[in-house]
């Protein structure tokens, strides 16, 4: 018969964890984050994200604003783009040109064509799952747990831009009016990456309302820093690849998923950071405990 674990070994390492997570929170927040970056090899996976969200959330966005049309002569998908960068003559002319009309599609709105786009939510989401296991160090799900909690984070996802969309850009306002709704369309951000952890990361329930806190991390980056970094930095990539005609706004839309890519990659780690910080002690140490038995 094999023995169990010995007692006093795990009481040693148990205050040895204590320890660590006492010293990680004298860490400064900034190197302690890039840290955990480092740790999980986030680069990589920031490209990694970036490729699947240019093969994946673009065409689901353009083949979704086609639908909403009907389909229309006069619409194009370049609209959604040029609307979310701020971009004005003549960069939403080229958007518009590179992405063709609404009614190009329409012969691709059949179940194997959009099926074509769907597949790749798969490995998408177990990316996203994984990327937030090795963040917040918990051990990862299996197959079919990845698989399914990553679909539903991605049609969580989805579910969060048509809102953002539709509290942001809904009519036509200006002045004070657009900023207010502007910070009402973070609500539905806040949600959704407070609710990201749960979903994805085993015992991620643990210490909620800290979890809830650590949710913010997405509002500031995902919801903030990143729109108006797009709003400067986009049009800069279109006019510097104008000459290119549509490959230039290809390429300037890749190079822009990569930048969200590795945005998301640090929004798991600080919020996995900021959790660790704000959590009771014991609440950390039991949600990461694989490995004291």
């Amino acid at each position: 018969m094999s023995e169990g674990p010995n007692p006093l070994a795990v009481r040693r390492r148990l205050e040895e964890r204590y320890r660590q997570l006492a010293a990680a929170r004298q860490v400064r927040p900034a190197a302690a984050i890039i840290t955990r970056f480092n740790e999980i090899d986030g680069s990589t996976l920031g490209i990694l994200v970036s490729v699947q969200l240019f093969t994946t959330v673009i065409p689901l966005i353009i083949m979704g604003f086609s639908y909403l049309t009907g389909f229309a002569d006069n619409a194009s998908p370049g609209t959604v783009f040029s609307r979310a960068l701020g971009l004005v003559a003549p960069l939403t002319d080229h958007v518009r040109d590179a992405f063709g009309h609404s009614s190009g599609l329409r012969s691709s709105w059949t179940f194997v064509g959009v099926a074509g786009f769907l597949i790749w939510v798969i490995p998408m989401g177990t990316t996203i799952a994984g990327v937030f296991a090795k963040a917040w160090r918990r051990e990862q799900f299996g197959l079919v747990g990845k698989v399914w909690r990553g679909v539903a984070w991605f049609a969580l996802y989805l579910a969060m831009i048509g809102f953002r969309e539709r509290i942001a850009f809904g009519g036509d306002h200006h002045g004070l009016l657009r900023v207010v709704r502007f910070v009402a369309s973070l609500i539905p951000v806040w949600i959704f990456w407070s609710l990201t952890p749960m979903l994805l990361v085993r015992d991620g329930g643990r210490g909620r309302k800290y979890v809830v806190l650590a949710g913010l991390a997405g509002v500031v980056i995902d919801g903030t820093i990143i729109p108006i970094a797009a709003r400067i930095v986009f049009p800069r990539l279109l006019n510097g690849w104008d000459e290119l005609g549509p490959i230039g706004v290809a390429m300037a839309l890749l190079t822009w998923c990569g930048v969200i890519g590795t945005a998301w990659v640090v929004t798991a780690c600080v919020g996995a950071v900021l959790w660790e910080r704000s959590a009771p002690s014991q609440t950390v140490i039991e949600s990461q405990e694989d490995d004291l038995t």
